[in-house]
């Protein structure tokens, strides 16, 4: 079974920060539950996508990690039953604040409740609920989802045996806040933002998102991949004009960034991206018990992996070695896998090479 799947809570849920409301949550399903109900594996996704995280016979279209999940892919689809959960606070049929507020009927905007990591980590315990499953085989995450995965074994010690985290930690570096931060001002600044009270028929701050994602896709991959894979090559077609700083990109990385950041325009909405990017500088897993060691004394994990990539800047190397460290004083098993790919953060979306054979191995 597969295609999106949807739950509306039949109680309230408390958020970390104090409110408390009823969501509705979105996710995709792949494989069949055995009858033991213990072969479920649950991922997280990072900041922007779907839950459809493959394709499947309801919905062929190609999922944002389609080489890694599917029957005889490293996640076996035909050996565990796979959930995708879209992020509460995403724009994908989670509630977030592009949803509409059931009590005033409009959109939440700037009223929806400050959200946390927690918080998605929380909400997926209630699709397991819905679905009947007590414990999961293996939670998994990559960036954000790694910390969401983190936080679910964190809130959820006796519903999961095993942990990946790839690409992630246990809390943002100030480099990396300071990052989002401005990514937030940016779109923030942009007249068309209006407070959050964008028209959502004309896609909101256009100038201010295209602005963020070419930062995050700077953030996202290294600059030995664009030396590389650019050089300093011209921009096909390009053509001198007057206007020395005009809209003409010279150079083939000005034209990459310019069409990522064209594509993400009316995919993304902008406030779920304020949300998002927030919860994951607010994320601190030492918040659950005051330090890291403290916090993961309450684990019940019996294994962990931690992939980490060498020219990752946005979740360098060794914050993952340090979770690796910190996991293995309580945790049974705990396994580093340091990998030299070149396409930064995103390696674990394109650089399968690599990960497909480390992830096969753990599983």
């Amino acid at each position: 079974m597969s295609a999106v799947q949807t739950i509306t809570l039949a109680g309230e849920m408390a958020m970390k920060r104090g409110s408390i409301f009823t969501p509705t949550l979105a996710y995709e399903t792949w494989g069949e539950l055995n009858a033991q109900r213990d072969n479920c594996i649950l991922v997280f996704t990072g900041l922007s996508p779907s839950a459809h995280m493959c394709s499947s016979t309801l919905d062929p279209s190609t999922g944002w990690w389609e080489d890694m999940v599917g029957p005889a892919k490293p996640i076996d689809t035909s050996t565990y039953f796979v959930i995708c959960i879209n992020s509460l606070g995403s724009c994908f049929g989670s509630t977030g604040p592009a949803s509409i507020d059931p009590q005033t009927q409009t959109h939440y905007r700037l009223r929806f409740p400050v959200l946390t990591v927690e918080d998605i980590a929380c909400s997926a315990g209630h699709v397991l609920d819905h679905l009947g499953i007590d414990t999961v085989h293996t939670v998994v995450g990559a960036s954000m989802g790694g910390m969401t995965a983190l936080a679910f074994c964190l809130l959820h010690c006796d519903r999961a045996r095993q942990l990946l985290s790839i690409s992630s930690a246990a809390r943002s570096l100030p480099f990396s806040i300071a990052l989002r931060s401005l990514q937030r001002e940016i779109i923030r600044k942009d007249p068309a933002w209006d407070n959050g009270n964008y028209d959502f028929s004309n896609h909101g701050p256009v100038t201010g998102m295209r602005l963020a994602r070419k930062l995050g896709m700077i953030t996202y991959r290294s600059g030995a991949e664009w030396a590389e894979r650019f050089g300093r090559e011209r921009a096909t077609g390009f053509q001198h004009s007057d206007d020395s700083f005009g809209n003409d990109f010279e150079f083939e990385v000005e034209s990459y960034l310019e069409n990522h950041a064209n594509r993400f325009i009316g995919s993304f909405d902008a406030n779920c991206y304020l949300y998002l990017s927030r919860a994951m500088d607010l994320f601190d897993a030492a918040d659950h018990g005051g330090s890291l060691d403290v916090s993961f004394s309450k684990l019940k994990l019996r294994t962990v992996l931690v992939i980490g990539v060498e020219t990752d800047f946005l979740f360098p190397i060794q914050q993952q070695e340090e979770l690796a460290l910190a996991l293995n004083k309580h945790v049974e098993q705990v396994e580093f896998k340091r990998l030299p790919s070149i396409q930064g953060h995103d390696s674990f979306l394109v650089d399968m090479d690599r990960f497909r054979p480390t992830v096969a191995a753990f599983f």
